[in-house]
This record gives C-alpha cells, sequence and structure tokens, in this order.
C-alpha cells in the first residue's frame, strides 16, 4: 500500500492492484512534466505529423473543469504555507469587452507589476459577471499575489490602461471606484484561507473564449502532493485528527482505494512540513 498525502486529504491505494509504484516522494510539480532523453537513444524519433484541424473561426469554449479546481485549490494551499500574506485582487471593466481583450490587457497588467514587484508570484481565476446588469456576462478576473498594492497608485493604471486600449467609462458620469480592489489575507489560518479562496472557483461553471486561470511560473513548480507508507497515517490517527472517510472498491468487492479526510490545525500542519520545505526552496 501507498499513500498520496495533501493538505487536509490522504489517499491510501493498493499498488497490488494499481501496479505502479511511485518513483518521486513528491509530485503535482510543472518541473516534472520534462521528459528525460533515453541514454541509449541513438537516433531521435521523427514527430509524425499533426493533423491540420479545421478553422470554424469561433474559439473553443474553455471551463474550470473538476481537475483544474482540485488542482487551484491544492497549488493556493501550498503557495499560502510559503508567505504570511496575501493580497487577493479584483479587477473589473468599465465598459463592455470580449473575452480575448480582456485577457490581454490582464496579461498586460501583470507584466507590468512584473516589472514593479520583486519576487511577484500570482494564480489568477477568470469569473462572469452576474449581478451587474450593465455588463452582465462581462469577464473579470481575481487574483491571488504575495504583494502588498498601493490601492490608488495601481487603481489608475489598471484604469489607464483600459483606456489606452480603447475600454472606457460608459458614460462621463460613471465612476469605475470598484475597478480595482484589493482584500488582504492572512495565511496563518490555512482553513479560513483556503475557504476564502476556493468559494469563487467552486462554483465557476462559467465558459470563456480565453483562459479561466493561470499563474506565475514558480506557482506551477510547486509539489502539491507525497507519498508515504501507511505508518504515516498513524501520526494522524493519534492526534483524532482523521474527520471522515470512505472507500472505493471494484467488481470484486476489493478495497483499491481508501480516503481519508484530515483536520487542519497547529497540531496536524507540522506533518506537511516535508512539502513547506520542499516549496520554500522553489520559491527562495
Amino acid at each position: 500500500m501507498i499513500v498520496k498525502n495533501t493538505y487536509g486529504t490522504s489517499v491510501e491505494f493498493s499498488t497490488r492492484m494499481f501496479g505502479v509504484v511511485p518513483e518521486e516522494e513528491f509530485t503535482g510539480s510543472s518541473l516534472q512534466r520534462k521528459k528525460k532523453k533515453p541514454e541509449d537513444e541513438e537516433e531521435p524519433k521523427k514527430d509524425k505529423p499533426k493533423p491540420v484541424k479545421k478553422k470554424t473561426g469561433e474559439p473553443k469554449l474553455r471551463h474550470l473543469s473538476k481537475r483544474s479546481k482540485r488542482k487551484i485549490r491544492k497549488k493556493i494551499t501550498c503557495f499560502s504555507r510559503c508567505y504570511k500574506r496575501f493580497s487577493f485582487v479584483t479587477l473589473t471593466f468599465m465598459n463592455k469587452v470580449d473575452d480575448e481583450q480582456a485577457v490581454d490587457l490582464l496579461r498586460k497588467f501583470l507584466d507590468n507589476a512584473k516589472k514593479r514587484f520583486d519576487d511577484f508570484q500570482y494564480l489568477w481565476v477568470a469569473e462572469r459577471q452576474t449581478k451587474n446588469d450593465e455588463f452582465k456576462g462581462n469577464v473579470h478576473f481575481h487574483i491571488i499575489t504575495n504583494k502588498y498594492w498601493k490601492i490608488e497608485k495601481w487603481w489608475k493604471y489598471w484604469i489607464e490602461l483600459q483606456k489606452k486600449n480603447g475600454v472606457h467609462p460608459r458614460n462621463e458620469n460613471f465612476n469605475p471606484s470598484s475597478a480595482f480592489d484589493v482584500k488582504q489575507i492572512h495565511t496563518k489560518n490555512i482553513k479560513a484561507t483556503g475557504s476564502y479562496v476556493t468559494k469563487y472557483i467552486t462554483k465557476n461553471y462559467g465558459k470563456f473564449k480565453c483562459q479561466p486561470w493561470n499563474c506565475s511560473k514558480r506557482i506551477s513548480q510547486l509539489y502539491t502532493d507525497f507519498y508515504t507508507t501507511p505508518d504515516y497515517l498513524r501520526n494522524f490517527e493519534k492526534l483524532n485528527a482523521v474527520r471522515g472517510e470512505f472507500t472505493v472498491k471494484d467488481t470484486l468487492d476489493r478495497t483499491f482505494l481508501r480516503v481519508k479526510s484530515i483536520d487542519l490545525n497547529r497540531q496536524t500542519l507540522p506533518l506537511y512540513r516535508r512539502l513547506d520545505e520542499k516549496n520554500k526552496a522553489i520559491l527562495d
């Protein structure tokens, strides 16, 4: 048996049934996407020609899948373990914009922030406006960053950036005071941080003509899971930290997955220290 651990969850699975033993202790990082070239490879493999896709004139609609939402939650949790404070930034537009124009302005905004801040890390998620009748369906963005923002300065820049790129207030009397909104989040309370952030992604069912989320390179490199033996779970059981459990069985009624929900508190968080240290080394 092997156990896959992430903050708040442990999954014990049968290697006998899955037939695979993980080669690495830590997983979930984009660093693992790089494929190693076989040492005994003499000639480079010829790439097969890719089939040509017919252009329909309309970009493919994208959405936040369940897998993406799980990945975002994991990345944000690991991100929050590396910094004491976060800023939760919301960017909205002064007028109607299409998705491609909106995400282009977002990229320009982030590019400027990268120049102004040292070690600027972020993760953003797109969302549709539903309560504003004037701009109903307009895309806006929620951004988690590790930086403090001077609201007046960055609000002014965001407004000017929109005007410069053809997005103007809908009328002369319109005051886009909430176009740049910032809330400070203390990451000490990991459960509160997760709850505050994930409420913007779990109910996000919008479809977009652009990426629905993205993050900085170093955030994508963070590891979100690590493997241990079943003995590791005894530590949580001794602390009475297992809040719930369910099993998954095959057609022969054999258990091949056992999922345990772990309470995150001052007693259990030190058990994730190996994951914290691994990620802090990436961000340093």
